[in-house]
């Protein structure tokens, strides 16, 4: 089996959102609330996000805006810190992902277990933070320094807030991607968080790569997914799933479930 299939089974997955609240040090950070404040949400989302039975979730620190492409180390380890709160709790696999810095992802997921990781590994973009240019062979050899290869690798390769310099095709460069770095799976995102990806970059891409999983990354919504999974090899979903569709409101225990219902009648699961 891959590793792909190790962490997720055979079904199309559904990757749900765990956002973490503002961090210790960045603009938002809430500091009345504090570290308790930080692990009682994370909670909320998670126990709404496993009752309505999504396949996994990802913690992420999508509230740490302006983004970072060199992450504070007390960013990284508060992560590590609430997700070590909640572990005894986590019931489906889970992933990491420390906006917008690969090493500190893989770093993350060494210390808390994590099954799964997800960043732009690959390319180079003028971004909102600046020259984008990330080493996905530094990532990887950090990995397996950290004793972490069965850790699986999501390369998303079309990054928000950015624009690729590499004018090859996105099925191109998510070829050459495959060829050069052997991700787990290859992610196709919108231009933005919450917004999708396109129906026609997910189906080229998963054209030019019949035999890797491909994952639309952002944007899925209710009325949607199961266009989406009629293509996509499973999806990430944040946005959808929260309070009026809102990115930085809690999660909507309702919303949660009635995407999943959707989700299982996609796959035909009854």
């Amino acid at each position: 089996m891959t590793r792909f299939q190790t962490v997720f089974g055979a079904r199309k997955p559904v990757i749900a959102m765990v956002h973490l609240g503002a961090l210790p040090g960045t603009p938002l950070y809430d500091a009345d609330a504090g570290l308790p404040g930080l692990v009682e949400a994370a909670r909320a989302d998670l126990n709404a996000l496993q009752s309505a039975g999504v396949d996994a979730v990802m913690f992420g620190n999508e509230n740490d805006r302006p983004y970072e492409f060199d992450v504070d180390i007390a960013s990284t380890a508060t992560m590590a810190h609430v997700i070590g709160r909640l572990t005894p709790e986590i019931l489906v696999p889970f992933g990491v992902n420390v906006l917008w810095d690969p090493m500190s992802t893989i770093a993350l997921a060494a210390a808390t277990g994590a099954r799964f990781v997800r960043e732009i590994f690959t390319g180079t973009y003028a971004s909102d933070m600046g020259l984008w240019n990330p080493d996905a062979g530094a990532a990887m050899r950090y990995r397996n320094r950290l004793g972490c290869r069965d850790v699986a690798m999501l390369f998303n390769v079309s990054a928000e807030f950015a624009d690729s310099l590499d004018r090859r095709p996105l099925a191109d460069r998510a070829r050459s991607a495959v060829f050069s770095s052997i991700p787990d799976a290859v992610l196709v995102s919108g231009a933005i968080t919450g917004e999708a990806a396109r129906m026609d970059d997910l189906a080229t891409v998963k054209a030019a790569l019949p035999d890797v999983p491909v994952l639309a990354n952002t944007g899925v919504k209710h009325e949607t997914v199961a266009e989406v999974l009629a293509v996509a090899d499973g999806c990430v979903v944040g946005s959808s799933l929260k309070v009026d569709g809102d990115t930085w409101n809690p999660v909507d225990p309702g919303r949660a479930a009635d995407f999943m219902a959707r989700v299982r009648a996609a796959r035909g699961e009854g």
